[in-house]
């Protein structure tokens, strides 16, 4: 299947210099590679052994020392590979052409990290101008460090990076995961003939059957020099970019879907989304909708206006920056500890002279978010002022699930399925990559409880004793509702002994409405680095 992608091109480019550093430790003087797996110095040539003679004939380099069955792209498996100096390496066989062919190409499979005009005769190796590669127990890493382009005296160095590897991936067969490192990036083409520039440089993978190939959107013009200056990957450092190649077809960024992001043209709360997979990038859906106005400082509504209209606050008191304060008039009116601002409401005297961004109130003289201190029912954590699941309005791709487990750290995010890392013990693998206890695998609870440990616990109950929800919500049904939406006996049991809940206090629907867990989202500090590799995976029980 050939991809058609949209990442935005644009259509010139400074040289770019310092992205993501390369990965070394691999021997030889730079770390990239022992002398003996280096290329030549050349032009338009490819790997010819350790000791190449004057001929200089290709070489192929053996595969089966990190992939013992071959390496596998979309169905094939092969044993060996050519390594070429023009920014790319061949496995049907070697490949001398500097200008990229627009893929897909037949009978050529290929992966091309800079499939451009490289020329590395002018010497200076091994500190500019090497091809090396590493190869071991599950991986091969190819590195073409400070290279030249052809037909230039104007020193410009391009420095990037290929890694194979099947090690972290939970398939099996020898099909790879592709991470493209890019350093630096000075140049995008080689001059040809009478100064004419060459073909820009092609970044992607082929299968070579004309079907199964991927190409960023930029190739072959002057705006390649930006894979030194974006990532695939959410959160990732400029010149990061990473893909899967799987006979059914490939994904990118790895789990990199499922953090916190902003929805372009959103106001409010509507703005707080979450990133989904959208061919080689990532787009930001929308998981919060517009919902009733009430007093905590964020736009509830969507209108753009925070904490607007009359009616949030119960009594005679005043909704003002975030909180319900008592009026008063200047001098006097306030409890001590507080004195009256200028708004005309009762603050804490630490907090007079604090302006607090949206989502966050002053407490003690801090900014603290809207969240902060807020506990949630069982299973859900809070986000832009409520308790949601963290999986609500999350998809995933390939074989990665929503990590729902609400006190994990990953928890909302696209995360490798235990069919990649096994379940803890007393736990099972489900089918969809999710995994429960054994002792839930045959029961069913009734709404507003899940299973734990093989019994149906009240999603609001709380072990703890402290209050769930907002100080004007009740947990009812394993959800956090409006206090006044809720009955009389709801609110009265939500501030009973402190909020803790009788577990034999259970509603119609067969839920005790107590309170649970605690944690907070904010959405500043939620983006947790992009870890594709976890050693292990726990998964929020049935419920």
């Amino acid at each position: 299947m050939s991809r058609a992608l949209g990442l935005a091109i644009v259509t010139c480019f400074a040289p770019i210099a310092d992205a993501v550093p390369l990965l070394t430790g691999f021997g030889g003087p730079t770390g990239y590679g022992i002398p003996t797996h280096c290329l030549h110095a050349s032009d338009n040539g490819s790997y010819a052994g350790a000791q190449p003679g004057t001929a200089a004939t290709p070489v192929p380099v053996d595969l089966t020392v990190a992939f013992p069955r071959g390496l596998s792209l979309f169905g094939r498996a092969w044993q060996e590979f050519y390594l070429n100096a023009n920014g790319n390496i061949t496995f049907a066989a070697p490949l001398s052409s500097p200008n990229a062919v627009a893929f897909p190409v037949e009978g050529q499979p290929m992966v091309a990290p800079w499939w451009a005009d490289v020329d590395t005769r002018r010497g200076g190796q091994p500190s500019d101008n090497a091809i090396c590669y590493h190869i071991e127990p599950n991986r091969l890493v190819v590195t073409w460090h400070d290279v030249q382009r052809h037909g230039a005296s104007d020193g410009l160095r391009n420095d990037f990076q290929m890694i194979l590897s099947t090690s972290n991936s939970c398939v099996s067969g020898g099909e790879p995961d592709v991470e493209f490192r890019y350093n630096r990036c000075e140049w995008a083409a080689g001059e040809g003939v009478d100064g004419v520039p060459g073909t820009p440089a092609q970044v992607g993978f082929d299968a070579g059957n004309r079907r199964n190939y991927v190409v960023l959107p930029m190739s072959r013009s002057a705006a390649i020099t930006a894979v030194c200056t974006t990532s695939n990957v959410p959160g990732g450092e400029p010149g990061l970019h990473r893909f899967q190649i799987r006979s059914s077809g490939w994904w990118s960024g790895f789990s990199g879907t499922g953090q916190p992001c902003m929805v372009p043209g959103q106001l409010g709360v509507c703005a707080m989304g979450v990133t989904v997979a959208a061919g080689m990038s990532f787009a930001c859906t929308q998981i919060t909708r517009p919902r009733a106005r009430r007093c905590n400082g964020l736009d509830n509504d969507c209108d753009g206006h925070i904490d607007e209209g009359d009616g949030l606050c119960p009594g005679a008191q005043v909704c003002d920056q975030g909180l319900c304060r008592e009026r008063c008039a200047q001098g006097a009116g306030c409890a001590a500890g507080r004195v009256c601002s200028p708004r005309g409401t009762c603050v804490e005297a630490a907090c007079l002279d604090v302006a607090c961004p949206q989502g966050a109130q002053c407490q003690r003289g801090q900014c603290v978010d809207a969240c902060d201190g807020v506990s949630c029912p069982r299973g859900q954590r809070c986000r832009t002022g409520r308790c949601v699941d963290p999986c609500e309005g999350v998809v995933c791709n390939g074989t990665e699930v929503c990590e729902d487990h609400a006190e994990l750290p990953t928890a909302g995010q696209c995360v490798a399925g235990c069919q990649c890392h096994p379940c803890g013990a007393g736990q099972r693998c489900l089918t969809d990559g999710r995994c429960v206890d054994e002792g839930c695998l045959d029961v069913t609870c009734p709404t507003g409880s899940r299973c734990e440990r093989g019994e149906c616990v009240d999603r609001c109950a709380s072990p703890s004793g402290a209050r769930l929800c907002l100080e004007d919500e009740v947990c009812r049904g394993g959800r956090c509702v409006s206090a006044s939406d809720a009955t009389p006996g709801d609110a009265g049991r939500a501030i009973l002994d402190g909020g803790a809940t009788s577990p034999m206090a259970m509603d119609p629907s067969g839920c005790g409405c107590g309170v649970g867990g605690a944690r907070s989202w904010p959405i500043g500090s939620a983006l947790v680095g992009l870890g594709w590799l976890l050693a292990r995976r726990r998964r929020r029980s049935a419920g």
